[in-house]
């Protein structure tokens, strides 16, 4: 197994029965052969090439997103995504972003910096509206520390169903679901179908006041329409993901008080690291048995 940071090394070497190499990915590969490599987080696709040369079983990712991943992997190659790792750090992150737009946090934190005290009456959380839009292990992981907050939690996904909560809406009912929420949060994959999904007919749709959160990918929004809809104060961002990405200094968005920004940090905790090699020592254990590996999103 090759690894690209000294943390998953270490978290790995007491496996006797892996030889475990390091590896960045930003030079030649260590060996012709390696069964297991995992990718190094945040750091773009263009690192994929360096696979072109080296016979694998299985190319394990740090992230749970995989958009532009297939376009970059030489055939032949069995890819996994990090479902199980982020979804819990993710959660918390839209949680806080939730806490502190509707709380005016960012506010206070202003005015102390002027030396200022400066009380407001602010919105709830609780007795909110919340609209999930993507419902997967985000999406859930979200709505389980919603609900203790006393909200109403609406999920909706690419298709109807149901499930022990009740319903799950489909896509279908996005514009009349859009229109009844105080709180958006978008959490869908990027793909052909949700790049720009957040578009001007579906910020019009929000009513004025609403908070849109988005930890999804920055391309799942058009960030013209950000602009004209929050430039007005008719709606409340907090946006930990961009496009572009990372935002340019001095971008508009930046110096709006509605709008209020991380810098892609959903999954960047320290929850990581003990998740991730909890994640590779089942995908290890699950080769040594020769079963399929976990988290598979592509084969080339």
């Amino acid at each position: 197994m090759s690894v690209p940071t000294e943390a998953l090394y270490e978290a790995i070497l007491e496996r006797a029965d892996v030889d475990v190499v390091f590896w960045d990915m930003t030079g030649p590969a260590p060996a012709p052969a390696i069964d297991v490599v995992v990718t190094p987080y945040m750091v773009g696709h263009a690192v994929l090439a360096q696979l072109a040369n080296v016979t694998t079983r299985l190319v394990q990712s740090q992230l749970n997103g995989y958009d532009g991943v297939a376009e970059m992997l030489p055939a032949g190659v069995t890819y996994a995504n990090a479902a199980g790792v982020h979804e819990t750090s993710t959660a918390e992150l839209a949680l806080a972003l939730i806490l502190a737009s509707q709380r005016g946090i960012a506010d206070f934190v202003r005015a102390a910096e002027r030396g200022h005290w400066e009380r407001q009456y602010l919105h709830s959380l609780a007795d909110r509206r919340v609209l999930l839009v993507g419902y997967g292990g985000v999406g859930r992981a979200i709505e389980e520390r919603l609900l203790p907050f006393e909200t109403t939690v609406v999920r909706l996904a690419r298709h109807e169903r149901r499930d022990e909560r009740g319903t799950v809406y489909g896509f279908d009912a996005l514009g009349e679901q859009l229109a009844l929420a105080d709180i958006v949060v978008v959490g869908v994959p990027l793909d052909a179908s949700t790049e720009g999904l957040i578009d001007d007919d579906f910020l019009s749709a929000m009513r004025d006041g609403t908070l849109l959160v988005n930890i999804a990918r920055g391309k799942v929004a058009h960030t013209d329409a950000l602009i004209t809809h929050a430039s007005t104060g008719r709606l409340r961002l907090a946006l930990d993901v961009t496009d572009p990405e990372p935002l340019p200094d001095g971008h508009p968005l930046f110096a709006m008080p509605n709008v209020l920004i991380s810098p892609h940090v959903g999954g960047a905790t320290s929850a990581m690291l003990p998740r991730m090699a909890r994640l590779l020592e089942s995908q290890i254990d699950r080769l040594a048995r020769g079963d399929e590996p976990a988290n598979v999103v592509l084969r080339t």
